[in-house]
């Protein structure tokens, strides 16, 4: 077992050996995520869990969206598309620090999130862009997102009830900037995406690109496929979404889902461009 072997399974997450491959499937964009990331020097920088998450899809306008995002948009058949989604980091730490940092972190290391973003491509990396987050973390955190990442942090109240009770799941998110809020029902067992499905193209993202003023810049992530479920979705406040771009004039609920998680999540450091 390597250094990176030693640090993530004792600390909690998901050994590389842990991990088995099937030779005679094509390799799924989690395979390409995790070499990619382990081809970078230093890398995982950090771990993590997501846990009992919601993701919501609107489908927009391609145009109104593209000046709003300074990357070249990722389409799937011509259409664009902006995700809402809604869950809990837990346990973050640096992989490095062991029992210690993970000790040091906790006060920091565990906040709800509303991410809202959408897809985008450079060069030849598809990848996101947050065109906003919001949660509900120690000041710390919210400091250090846009400076150390170029992320868009604000703070909000945010409540979510995302374990389902007999099926239903819902949440609510209150800022400055106006709230949102949904509920919803779960169809199905979680499973992973249909290779090539719009499904895959929503979920199975692991780059994020940021511009904070003229700094471009990216991280790597990694985890285990997405195992989601459909969910069928009200949205009963939408204000802060309004507050996000001119591109929810245009936009129009596609679709949800509901996923129970994922387990070990790698990150990396930030690089330019």
């Amino acid at each position: 077992m390597n250094a990176i072997d030693q640090a993530i399974s004792g600390s909690g997450g998901v050994s590389l050996t842990s991990i088995s491959s099937d030779y005679r499937r094509q390799p799924l964009p989690s395979d390409h995520a995790r070499c990619d990331m382990l081809a970078l020097p230093g890398e995982p920088f950090w771990l993590c869990d997501w846990t009992e998450v919601v993701f919501l899809h609107f489908e927009v306008e391609a145009a109104t969206l593209q000046r709003e995002v300074p990357f070249a948009l990722d389409l799937f058949n011509g259409r664009a598309f902006v995700s809402l989604v809604e869950f809990t980091l837990t346990d973050m730490r640096p992989r490095l620090g062991g029992p210690l940092g993970r000790l040091l972190f906790k006060p920091f290391g565990t906040q709800r999130f509303l991410n809202v973003r959408t897809y985008v491509r450079h060069r030849e990396h598809a990848g996101i862009y947050f065109l906003g987050e919001w949660l509900d973390a120690p000041r710390l955190n919210l400091l250090a997102g846009p400076a150390l990442y170029g992320l868009p942090f604000h703070f909000g109240r945010l409540s979510y009830r995302n374990c389902p009770v007999h099926g239903r799941v819902s949440g609510t998110v209150r800022a400055d900037a106006g709230a949102f809020a949904y509920s919803g029902t779960t169809v199905d067992q979680p499973r992973p995406a249909a290779r090539g499905s719009l499904d895959e193209f929503l979920v199975e993202r692991y780059r994020a690109f940021t511009c904070r003023g003229d700094r471009r810049g990216w991280f790597p992530v990694w985890h285990q496929p997405w195992k989601t479920s459909p969910l069928t979705a009200e949205r009963t406040e939408t204000t802060l979404l309004a507050n996000t771009g001119d591109w929810f004039q245009t936009a129009h609920f596609h679709s949800a889902h509901w996923s129970p998680g994922a387990g070990g999540v790698w990150m990396g450091w930030q690089n330019g461009i």
